[in-house]
């Protein structure tokens, strides 16, 4: 069964937003919009679900190299958490380490430091981490 999934790559400042397709298990970044401390415009959010009517959410987790914690690691999940809250959607939590060093160098290759714009960035991270969700399931 074809399924759509909306992945974040949440940030303090921006997060980053991709949508993909459990048949390709491909993504494509949608724009990355701001937040003030960690909280987004739940507007926006409900606007792109609404848009998009994904089956599925999932949060890029933040974890250290060695798989530990990091102060970011609680506010993620905190996301997630007011996600699955606020819209009753499953949502599940994936691995997001090395997708902002990845999306850099993905946007480096093909644009060089001018490309290397913050939402971008943000973008592709949450492109990535849903790739890396569909390889997994």
């Amino acid at each position: 069964m074809n399924q759509t999934l909306l992945a974040f790559d949440f940030g303090t400042n921006s997060i980053g937003c991709a949508v993909g397709q459990s048949i390709t298990g491909t993504a494509q970044p949608l724009s990355a919009f701001k937040a003030k401390d960690g909280i987004p415009n739940w507007d926006i959010i409900d606007k792109i679900l609404n848009d998009w009517k994904p089956n599925k959410l999932i949060v890029g987790l933040p974890l250290n190299m060695d798989g530990t914690e990091q102060p970011l690691t609680q506010r993620a999940k905190k996301f997630a958490n007011r996600l699955q809250g606020r819209f009753n959607l499953p949502v599940e939590l994936q691995d997001e380490r090395l997708t902002t060093v990845e999306a850099r160098a993905e946007i480096f290759s093909r644009g060089g430091f001018k490309a290397l714009k913050k939402d971008k960035v943000d973008s592709i991270s949450a492109c990535l981490i849903l790739e890396s969700w569909f390889e997994n399931h």
